[in-house]
């Protein structure tokens, strides 16, 4: 059974209160205690009208005293792609191979031209995405515009 936050809309979960279990959303402070346990599976109890009304819970606002770290801090699995991984979506080192050059100087070193190509990134109606390649062997920077 997933309930949803009649404030925010976005999915409870369940934490350990002080007394009790209660769903709790991550978003906004609302909180509603679990105080007694919802039966396994009983589809005739359950359909029958006013079974909902044997759970008795009670709603309060989460404490102010009990801080819970941002949604941000929890996600501790994040993967990012490395430069190699990027360039093999855009075509690896032969993308590069047969691009023109223009007078565009590189942000990094200064070399007065780079390589670039045009690949549509976005929707159809949205310009092409142009990426940069620095012509000086020793730098090589790459940068989009």
């Amino acid at each position: 059974m997933l309930l949803f936050c009649p404030g925010c809309g976005n999915g409870l979960i369940v934490e350990e209160g002080q007394r009790c279990h209660r769903f709790a959303c991550n978003t906004c402070p609302y909180v509603h205690n679990i105080t007694r346990k919802v039966p396994e599976r009983a589809p005739a109890a359950l359909s029958r009208p006013g079974a909902g009304s044997r759970i008795r819970a009670s709603c309060a606002p989460r404490p102010a005293a009990a801080p819970r770290a941002p949604v941000a801090a929890q996600v501790t699995n994040r993967k990012y792609p490395k430069l190699k991984e990027v360039d093999d979506v855009l075509g690896g080192a032969a993308a590069w191979e047969n691009v023109d050059s223009t007078a565009e100087p590189c942000p990094k070193c200064e070399h007065p031209r780079a390589y670039f190509m045009q690949l549509q990134t976005r929707s159809a109606d949205e310009p092409m995405t142009t990426f940069y390649k620095c012509c000086s062997a020793q730098c090589g920077h790459r940068w989009r515009d």
